[in-house]
């Protein structure tokens, strides 16, 4: 088994209430911890991102004093803050890599990152073999997306559970999970779970 979970930005700031909040963020925070209580050892490797923006600068222009929300946006998640903390309803105990993206730099992929101790994640997925790869969090038609496509891209293969994951717009967020889907990538309810009906 070389199978390993990114969870995608599950950050107070990506939640309800937060500078860039996703409706429903806050409910998967909360089945993402129940689908890893009994799933975790489903995984060589589970992985944790966030967005750790720096607090001085404009990180790369990535915030703007007049976002245009697409590739621009008001500041969120800057480095220390209670905003770029994970929410409290995800339960971190079973993460074993911590990754932090965005610093001083426009980041979407949890690809982009580097680990607590320096190195690019790619790094630490191939260290570990990893070739089969399921992606969660916040959010659908950002993060999330960027992810499962250098994840493709990276000749691995992907699974979006769509039950744990929620996007900022419901439309785009359904053509994003077409366009994984042609991509090459899974698009499926997370194990254990029953199919929604109607």
């Amino acid at each position: 088994m070389t199978r390993a979970i990114l969870v995608v930005d599950v950050q107070n700031d990506f939640t309800e209430g937060g500078a860039l909040g996703v409706q429903g963020g806050a409910a998967v925070a909360e089945r993402i911890s129940a689908y890893l209580a009994g799933h975790a050892d489903d995984y060589d490797l589970v992985v944790a991102s966030r967005d750790w923006h720096d607090a001085d600068n404009d990180n790369g222009g990535h915030f703007a004093a007049e976002p245009d929300f697409v590739d621009t946006w008001p500041p969120h998640c800057v480095a220390g803050t209670p905003g770029a903390e994970y929410h409290p309803s995800f339960d971190t105990s079973t993460v074993d890599v911590h990754v932090r993206k965005g610093m001083g730099e426009p980041a979407y992929s949890v690809y982009e990152g580097h680990a607590d101790d320096g190195r690019r994640i790619t790094e630490v997925l191939a260290e570990h073999g990893i070739t089969e790869v399921d992606v969660v969090g916040l959010a659908t038609d950002y993060c999330v997306r960027q992810t499962a496509l250098d994840a493709v891209e990276h000749g691995q293969h992907v699974r979006v559970f769509t039950d744990l994951v929620e996007g900022v717009h419901h439309e785009r967020s359904a053509e994003v999970l077409a366009e994984l889907a042609h991509a090459g990538a899974v698009i499926a309810q997370s194990p254990g779970t029953a199919p929604e009906v109607g």
